[in-house]
């Protein structure tokens, strides 16, 4: 089964929480048992070190009973004072003095514990039950006691009882645990806010994907704020939202263009076919009607051609070849394959020359088809006997080509989106716009594609200018050409193999 994020991350803080206390439960308590030994040990020393200048010497002598009974008393003051019992023995290990007899289960030490007093230094320490003579485990300091003339005459062994260990290492334990008890209630509290503030926004988020996987473009995350990563998360979502949805609007409206475009055009020639056929057109006048059928079938296979070559474009299936040429054989040789519209329209043009030479660097195929774009424009909107104006000038490492025209121009609304796929503003363009919304996106990706940008200018009522650049020579770097983005940054690199010219 699939762990929720907050059960997963309350695990993970436990578990943190439950080994952080171990680690820090465990050092504890090794240091406390460490400094509780010293201390301990420590006593023990004083404690015998106190009873080896009392009674030492007398233990040397015979003493007699009574005498003996006194020191006893006096050793067993000491010992209660600091909670200790101690005993001393012979040379040879029987007990012959004890503050506290009943702590012993022998009257002699064995020989290898004796040994060892003494052994590594004047003090012998351990924590045990002396092989069995203690009747409890404890903390043990031993002194080997030596005549003026260095024999052995006995020892002296100062106990305290270990249980205080116990005891301690118990309370210890219990703070752990309930440490551990108080700091996971205190996560889990923690955990569910913490996890609110982030559970709450991903679920607002989950919703409307699934909301608009469902196909409700217009949903939106809302409520979630800040600047956090989920913050960015959920801007992000509705601007892809947005894109998306305007996108699928765009794409609407295309296909309504489309089927506007195919609609009119086969709906005339049906009617002039049919009306040729069943006589309604009188012969004198087919030539006529067939004429304009023919005009109204050019204008389909240019909606067809233009829908093919952007859908080539946009997939990279076109192949670019770049070569220098002569920009103005390109302006001219458009304008010559439209003299016939020019000269109906009674349109003037300026600028074209035939000795002009400028060399761009890019696919002549795909300029053709930018100046054809923009000129078939500029013919469309320029008024009868108006004016179309041509210029080219060389800046630097790149050629500037300007098309200029009479006419109503385009609205400063409509400026940031003529070159928009499926855009179209009859209004701003005139009562005589036609197409689809396509042919100036054309353009756009075209110019990009070549290494250039292009932009439009116009002032509405008397004018329309569109200007793009082109490089005026071949790539140095690898025959690799940047080619800008639709923003107009400088975007991936795309190979422009070089024709000769």
């Amino acid at each position: 089964m699939r762990k929720s994020i907050s059960v997963t991350l309350f695990s993970t803080v436990a578990t943190l929480l439950v080994l952080g206390i171990a680690v820090m439960g465990l050092s504890q308590l090794v240091l406390f048992r460490r400094y509780f030994a010293q201390e301990r040990y420590s006593t023990l020393d004083k404690v015998g070190g106190l009873a080896l200048s009392t009674a030492g010497y007398f233990l040397q002598q015979d003493l007699p009973p009574e005498e003996l009974d006194e020191l006893l008393g006096k050793m067993s003051l000491i010992g209660q004072s600091a909670d200790v019992h101690l005993f001393f023995t012979n040379s040879a290990g029987q007990v012959m003095l004890a503050s506290n007899a009943d702590a012993l289960t022998a009257d002699a030490l064995p020989a290898e514990l004796l040994a060892e007093v003494g052994a590594d230094g004047p003090v012998y320490h351990a924590l045990g039950m002396l092989e069995g003579t203690l009747t409890e485990e404890s903390y043990v300091s031993a002194w080997k006691m030596v005549s003026a003339k260095g024999k052995t005459t006995g020892y002296l062994f100062v106990c305290s009882s270990g249980e205080m260990l116990s005891d301690f290492t118990k309370e210890c334990w219990n703070n752990f645990l309930l440490s551990a008890c108080l700091m996971l209630i205190c996560a889990s509290v923690l955990t569910s806010l913490m996890m609110r503030s982030i559970t709450d926004p991903l679920h607002k988020i989950s919703e409307a994907a699934q909301k608009f996987g469902g196909g409700d473009l217009s949903v939106r995350v809302e409520g979630v704020t800040g600047e956090g990563e989920l913050a960015a998360l959920a801007y992000t979502f509705n601007q892809m939202a947005a894109n998306l949805q305007a996108s699928d609007n765009s794409r609407g409206q295309f296909m309504g263009n489309i089927a506007h475009e195919l609609r009119t055009p086969m709906t005339t020639i049906k009617g002039f076919v049919d009306g040729i056929l069943d006589g309604t057109i009188p012969p004198e006048m087919q030539n006529h009607y067939l004429q304009l059928v023919s005009q109204e079938s050019g204008r389909l296979a240019r909606l067809i051609q233009n829908m093919l070559d952007l859908s080539k474009l946009e997939s990279g299936e076109y192949q670019v070849n770049a070569r220098m040429f002569n920009i103005y054989e390109t302006l001219t040789g458009v304008a010559l394959s439209a003299e016939q519209r020019i000269n109906d329209g009674f349109i003037e043009l300026e600028g074209l020359s035939a000795d002009q030479r400028v060399l761009v660097y890019a696919d002549p195929d795909l300029i053709h088809q930018v100046v054809y774009n923009l000129l078939d424009n500029a013919i469309k909107f320029t008024p009868q006997g108006g004016t179309i104006r041509f210029s080219v000038e060389k800046l630097g490492p790149e050629a500037e080509i300007s098309i200029w025209n009479e006419g109503e121009g385009i609205s400063p609304e409509a400026l940031p989106f003529v070159f928009q796929r499926f855009y179209k503003e009859d209004q701003s363009r005139g009562l005589h716009a036609r197409g689809a919304g396509l042919g100036l996106h054309i353009c756009k990706v075209l110019v990009n594609l070549s290494g250039g940008q292009i932009r439009v200018e116009s002032q509405q009522g008397a004018w329309c200018k569109f200007t793009f650049t082109l490089p005026t020579e071949p790539p140095n770097q690898n025959q690799m050409l940047r080619i800008p983005s639709e923003t107009g940054s400088l975007g991936t690199e795309q190979p422009l193999p070089v024709d000769p010219v």
